[in-house]
Formats: structure tokens, sequence, C-alpha cells
């Protein structure tokens, strides 16, 4: 690994990530250096890493790279590889426009789990196209603490169980994977959404997302809670012909999810850029990188 490496801090609704810049993907990431940097006492601290790269150098990505320039290669916390990662792409986009690759206005970035569309406003909101929601057969139950409950199967580009209970407190510290049954219906893991309703077409959630335990925010994990939501209250855009709007609380903020007649979803929210440096040399050697 470079000895001199530049980053960014951003987040999404406190949904936060180290940003890497890396046009040509010169950078060698491993596992163990993603989570040393995502480290919040010994390294930058974040949810997870984005890793800016063009398409075209980076072989998960050249297929896309006619449609969209930039790929943002996500990595989980703990370094592992994801496919989709809602906020991190408001946040992507942001630094994008921040660096003088984009405008303001729309653009396209490739993503492991497709090529997702944005939309930057100058007011500092950022609009994502987070594709259609898949809805897999099966019943799928969650538990805490001695309680269960039934949960909605919801596949974002990565896979979601979407629990409605009483009090978010039920979800309980959620510094553990919550038990998910039956065994075996999410062998990468799972992200678990636990939801109250706040009021009409409006709801709160706290979320534990795999390989990074409980986050602030989840862009896709509301975006699962708002169809869920929408479907339990018996509202699906491809039968009403109206699109359906929720608002979703995180702990982190809101954000507003539209799920249209056509089945495409689209994500409203803000996206900041903290800070930029440059990663101190002394702490790579030590870290081993």
């Amino acid at each position: 690994m470079s000895t001199r490496i530049a980053f960014l801090k951003g987040h999404g609704t406190q949904n936060d990530f180290v940003i890497v810049p890396d046009p040509e993907n010169a950078l060698d990431l491993p596992a163990a250096a993603v989570a040393a940097l995502c480290d919040r006492r010994a390294g930058i601290g974040g949810d997870g890493l984005l890793h800016v790269v063009r398409s075209a150098a980076h072989p998960e990505a050249r297929e896309m790279a006619a449609e969209a320039e930039w790929f943002m290669d996500y990595r989980n916390s703990d370094g592992s590889v994801a496919e989709m990662c809602g906020n991190g792409v408001r946040v992507f986009a942001r630094y994008l426009q921040r660096a003088g690759h984009v405008e303001a206005g729309d653009l396209a970035i490739a993503t492991r789990g497709g090529v997702k569309r944005a939309h930057v406003d100058k007011d500092g909101d950022v609009t994502v196209g987070m594709g259609r929601a898949r809805l897999p057969e099966g019943e799928v139950t969650v538990s805490v603490d001695g309680r269960t409950w039934p949960a909605r199967n919801v596949d974002m580009g990565n896979p979601h169980a979407v629990a409605f209970v009483d009090d978010l407190a039920h979800a309980g510290e959620l510094l553990a994977p919550p038990p998910v049954a039956p065994a075996g219906t999410y062998p990468d893991g799972v992200n678990v959404e636990f939801v109250v309703d706040r009021g009409p077409r409006h709801v709160a959630m706290r979320v534990h997302e795999r390989g990074s335990g409980e986050t602030r925010s989840c862009g896709t994990g509301a975006c699962a809670v708002a169809v869920a939501a929408a479907r339990r209250d018996g509202a699906d855009p491809e039968v009403t012909g109206e699109a359906s709007t929720y608002t979703v609380d995180v702990p982190g903020g809101r954000l507003m999810i539209t799920e249209y007649p056509g089945g495409e979803i689209e994500m409203t929210g803000p996206a900041v850029i903290v800070a930029e440096g440059e990663i101190d040399e002394e702490w790579l050697r030590a870290a081993g990188l």
C-alpha cells in the first residue's frame, strides 16, 4: 500500500464513511486495512469505506463504464465487501461534486448492485434511484431477548429482514446480529430493521447492518422499511397506480422514500463532507499497511 493516502470523512444522516479517492484503482485495500481505517478508536472511524474508482479501472465495474464513469467500491467497517449502501451512494455523489468530477444535477454511479442514478441538489440533499425492491417468498422471524417477531423479507440489491415492533427498545443493544429463522435463509448475512409507527406513512427504525453492527442510518434499509410498511398498509403503487411516499426517521436524521408505479424507488436525504486530509505515514506503518 502507498505510504501517502488522501482521505475524506463524510456522512448521510450520520451513517459515516471514510472516503478514499483512488481513480486508477492503484491502492491495495485488503479487509484488514479497511477495518483499521474504520476503527473508531485507533483509526479514522466509519460505518464503512467508500473506495472511489473509475469504473474502467476496476474489474468488477468495467462493463458499467459506458454508463457510469465512477464505481463505488463499498466495504463494510469489518472490511467485508457489500453490494450496495444507499447512504454511501449519496455521500459518494456529494464527494464527486466537491472534487469537481461532476456538477450539481444528475449523474450515474456504478455499484455492485448495478448502476444507480443520483441527483445532487445545491441545498445539500441528494436523491438516489435505488432500483426496485424484490419481495422473496417465505416466512422469516427475528428474535431478541426472548421476543420473536415475523419479518418481511425485502431485497434491495442486498438482503433485509424488516420487523414491526411496539417499541424500538425491543431491538436490544444490537451489538450482535439478531437471530433470524429459518437458519440458512440468508447465507451471506442480513441487515435487520426494527420499525415502529410514528404517524400516517411515517415510521422510525433502528438497524443492525451486517458487517457493521448498529448504525445511525441505513439507506437501503430505509427503502426496505418503506416498502414493507406500504405493503402492510395495503399500498402497492403497481396496483394503485399512485406513488407511495414514506417518511423514515433513523437515529441520525430523516429520509424520504418514494416508490413509483413502475416499481422504482427514490431516496432523498442530506449528504455532508466533514473533513479531508492525509493518513499519517507512521500510523500506516504501525498498522502494518
